[in-house]
């Protein structure tokens, strides 16, 4: 449980009526204690010192200094000049803190409970806290009510060989002790800064206009928050304004039961036998019928009041994802506008075709009769070509003519 020093930084007058009290936590803040420091050694917050313990010394974490002890110790009961305070010794040595074995303390729940257990005794461990030298430990239980726990004392002695001291402890201070976060995303306040655990009851819940639910309304101790008294005396002094004795209205339709009472808006919620819709009244209405009924008269409507919200509708844009992830569905409806896309563009090319086609048989009705033009035109074109090249022979000499003009040789 940490305290804000908010005196720090301001100048201290006169050194002689300084405080000379330090506050000590141990066990990560669990348990604190006031120590004079009669050598008026300056300590800074956070600083590992040894002081006086039972029979021996303990090591503890400096938490407040300066006047703002003085403030904590008011608060707490406890007198500065009290002769019983223990000191303060020295900083904390190596030595000093390899003393301080902290290992053995959860072996040490553990074979408490058991032997508990074996002793048949009806209380739980909650946390064993070792002193430094090894020479004292106290053990925080919790039970209902008393325990007889003489002979458990003898046992825990001989076993572990150090002074017991037992401490009993209630439901809210174990939760303190081991911690934790709360419903509302923050360190559990009996851990941090709460120190009086006052009594809550569920009065606190309807008061506010809670729902009675026993899982939403208890915190990690198993008993009610204590978070229901911090606004409950708010909600008492606005509910002064409204009328009393008004959980039934009579009216021509039956009798109108009382919901809940809204201090913000002044207004009183009623329900009919009939429906189950709510109507809002407010105070002047609920006090005007409540007077007509004393009189025996039952006015035929309760003139409910029409609620309108001031806050602005807030609208969510569309095609966006909040959360960041993708579903399987739209993974899905891609995969088909993909598939579809495909299919119409392999579609346009063979109805293409399919078209140039018709074209061609509405301006030539005779299908078959255009192969035989093709070739008939191809064929006059290449006969001309035959033709030129015919005619080219002639200009050449032809051999066949060559021969008559040579002499014949005689034959010898």
């Amino acid at each position: 449980m940490n305290t804000y020093d908010w005196l720090r930084n301001l100048p201290i007058a006169d050194m002689d009526s300084s405080c000379k009290v330090i506050e000590v936590s141990f066990n990560q803040g669990t348990r604190k204690d006031f120590f004079r420091n009669t050598a008026l050694q300056p300590y800074d917050k956070g600083d590992l010192i040894a002081v006086e313990g039972v029979s021996g010394f303990d090591v503890g974490e400096v938490s407040l200094t300066g006047e703002i002890v003085r403030l904590q110790m008011k608060k707490m009961g406890v007198k500065e000049d009290n002769p019983e305070m223990k000191k303060v010794l020295r900083l904390a040595t190596d030595r000093d803190i390899e003393l301080k074995n902290k290992a053995r303390e959860p072996e040490a729940v553990i074979r408490s409970r058991a032997i508990a257990r074996q002793l048949k005794l009806d209380m739980k461990i909650s946390q064993v806290e070792m002193q430094a030298d090894g020479r004292k430990a106290t053990f925080f239980y919790i039970a209902d009510g008393r325990v007889d726990f003489r002979e458990l004392i003898k046992v825990y002695a001989s076993e572990f060989k150090v002074k017991v001291e037992m401490r009993q402890i209630g439901a809210r201070q174990e939760a303190g002790k081991v911690g934790g976060i709360g419903s509302c995303g923050r360190e559990l306040c009996c851990s941090t800064w709460l120190t009086d655990f006052k009594s809550v009851n569920t009065a606190a819940a309807r008061y506010q206009n809670l729902s009675i639910n026993q899982t939403k309304l208890s915190g990690q101790c198993g008993r009610l928050k204590c978070c229901l008294n911090y606004e409950l005396d708010t909600y008492l002094d606005a509910l002064q304004h409204f009328p009393d004795n008004c959980d039934v209205l009579q009216v021509a339709k039956g009798n109108a039961f009382l919901i809940k009472k809204d201090i913000f808006k002044n207004l009183m919620w009623y329900t009919l036998p009939d429906s189950n819709k709510q109507y809002p009244l407010s105070l002047d209405r609920v006090i005007k019928i409540k007077s007509l009924n004393q009189q025996g008269i039952r006015p035929d409507d309760l003139e409910p009041v029409e609620v309108v919200s001031s806050k602005p509708r807030e609208m969510e844009p569309e095609n966006v994802e909040l959360v960041g992830q993708i579903s399987l569905r739209t993974l899905e409806k891609a995969e088909k506008k993909k598939k579809q896309q495909q299919q119409q563009k392999n579609q346009r090319p063979q109805q293409r075709q399919q078209g140039g086609g018709q074209q061609n048989q509405q301006r030539q009705p005779g299908g078959q009769q255009q192969r035989p033009q093709k070739k008939q035109g191809g064929g006059q074109q290449q006969r001309p070509n035959q033709q030129n090249r015919n005619q080219q022979r002639p200009n050449q000499p032809n051999r066949n003519q060559q021969k008559p003009n040579q002499p014949n040789t005689p034959n010898g």
